[in-house]
């Protein structure tokens, strides 16, 4: 059997007992497995795993120790601390937690109790750590799991995977500490990201589009008049569904097709006004690198929306902006006055594939289609429907007024008809997380969750990510 001697470095020394552990193990597995007989090979897989984890263990406990810096005093920002102790902190990995003596400090001049008296360390100022000893990595792949589910769904797709053996509530705890900092140094972390995106070559257009969708919220329950019943709840809540927002800034090809997509969201007490802001800031960025962009607002016909664009794109691009109504959610209100003026589904088709093909090629077809509706005489409808009437409507605001409908326009230019983007984000970032059985938010904690994962949702989590956690890391000198 050929030999291999490795020298170990003394502050090594426990990684190369691990080492040699697993080696061990290995060789007693292989030993086992001879044969021909059938192997359970999930089993050897986890052990292989558990003993490589061993030796990450140990090896995370040598760095650790390594920046723990034992001094009288330090300088961490500019300012003096002292020793004021040494003592074990526990640092927690991908595969568990380790224990580390290090040396703590405090401001000098301070006392425990005061604004400036909290104790800190080298390890974890050095380390980056989030929180109470969460290592960078560990709270990042902690934080998408969260994201992408509930803290229980990501406690057993850990404990499926081998990896991060922690509880449910360090799951939520440790999300939650990466989402606070990611809100409250959003507005620097976009900007960085915008900056760092390439517009692709084959982009032609950029679309702008904002919507809603009902969110489930725990708010306070008034408790009822005269005296609490035996048990009941301290603090009653319910559950009340208000509208979020949601936005997306999406980049076209000449065809109108979508190529990536930038996903914003708010709560529904959230900065919704912060959240235009951003997107107006956006599609400035992305236009300063590609001058040729054509700029397009795009939404459903809710007037909110459309205000909320035009107070905020029309200051900054002037008339340098395209507008059009969604065009599928006036195929869906042409069909239902389709079905009142025709008395067949192959009538119904006709007139309605007829109308279809008139705005994709007419320029005039929203204000043609209009004085048709309004001649029939048939927008009185039947009880409380009234879809033609609807439909003269929804022209009259977005295809006479404001020439919104302009389809056969959009086509020639290559742009957007519909608003595919941003519904299929409100369905992703918030239905698909936020509206599970019996879920309900709270506004500040929500936004956490939404945060991360329209970062998540736009390709952008790695450099998010790493832009959140980065101010953590500190420098820590030896004071003179």
């Amino acid at each position: 059997m050929p030999k291999m001697t490795i020298e170990v470095p003394e502050q090594f020394e426990e990684v190369g007992k691990a080492m040699a552990e697993h080696l061990a193990m290995l060789q007693r597995t292989a030993d086992r497995l001879g044969g021909g007989k059938a192997v359970n090979y999930a089993a050897v897989e986890a052990e292989i795993a558990r003993g490589a984890s061993k030796t990450e263990l140990a090896a995370h406990r040598a760095i650790l120790q390594s920046l723990d810096i034992d001094v009288p005093a330090v300088v961490i920002g500019g300012v003096r601390y002292t020793r004021v102790g040494r003592c074990e902190g526990a640092y927690h990995t991908m595969v568990g937690s380790v224990s580390v003596e290090r040396s703590l400090y405090r401001q000098s001049g301070q006392r425990g109790g005061q604004p400036g008296g909290r104790v800190v360390d080298a390890v974890s100022l050095r380390a980056g750590v989030v929180g109470d000893g969460w290592l960078p990595q560990t709270a990042r792949a902690m934080s998408y799991a969260v994201q992408q589910g509930t803290s229980r769904e990501a406690e057993a797709t850990a404990k499926e995977f081998g990896r991060l053996p922690y509880a449910r509530v360090s799951f939520e705890r440790v999300a939650h500490l990466v989402g606070a900092l990611a809100v409250a140094d959003h507005q620097d972390i976009e900007d960085a990201l915008i900056d760092a995106v390439e517009v692709p070559a084959e982009a032609c257009s950029v679309s702008v589009s904002l919507d809603r969708v009902s969110v489930p919220m725990e708010e306070p329950r008034p408790r009822p008049v005269g005296r609490p019943q035996k048990g009941a709840a301290k603090r009653p809540v319910e559950r009340i569904f208000r509208m979020a927002y949601c936005g997306t800034v999406t980049l076209h090809d000449q065809d109108g097709a979508g190529r990536y997509t930038i996903r914003y969201g708010c709560m529904p007490e959230g900065d919704i006004l912060g959240l235009r802001d951003r997107m107006v800031a956006d599609v400035a960025t992305l236009r300063s690198k590609r001058p040729d962009l054509k700029i397009q607002l795009l939404c459903d016909g809710a007037p909110e929306m459309w205000n909320l664009l035009e107070e905020g794109f029309q200051p900054k691009f002037g008339d340098d902006l395209y507008r059009h109504v969604d065009f599928y959610h006036l195929n869906e209100k042409l069909g239902a006055a389709a079905r009142v003026l025709e008395d067949s589904e192959a009538a119904v088709g006709e007139r309605l594939g007829g109308w279809k093909q008139a705005l994709l090629h007419r320029s005039s077809a929203a204000v043609d289609i209009h004085k048709e509706l309004v001649a029939s005489g048939r927008d009185e409808g039947v009880g409380t429907e009234h879809p033609v009437h609807e439909a003269i409507t929804y022209l009259q605001s977005h295809g006479c007024e404001t020439d919104r409908m302009n389809y056969a326009q959009a086509r020639r230019l290559g742009l957007a008809l519909g608003t595919g983007n941003v519904e299929a984000t409100c369905k992703s970032l918030f239905e698909m997380r936020m509206k599970r059985c019996g879920a309900r938010w709270k506004e500040e904690t929500g936004q956490h969750i939404v945060q991360l994962r329209a970062f998540a949702l736009s390709d952008l989590w790695e450099p998010a990510i790493e832009l959140t956690l980065r101010p953590l890391r500190q420098a820590v000198r030896v004071a003179a």
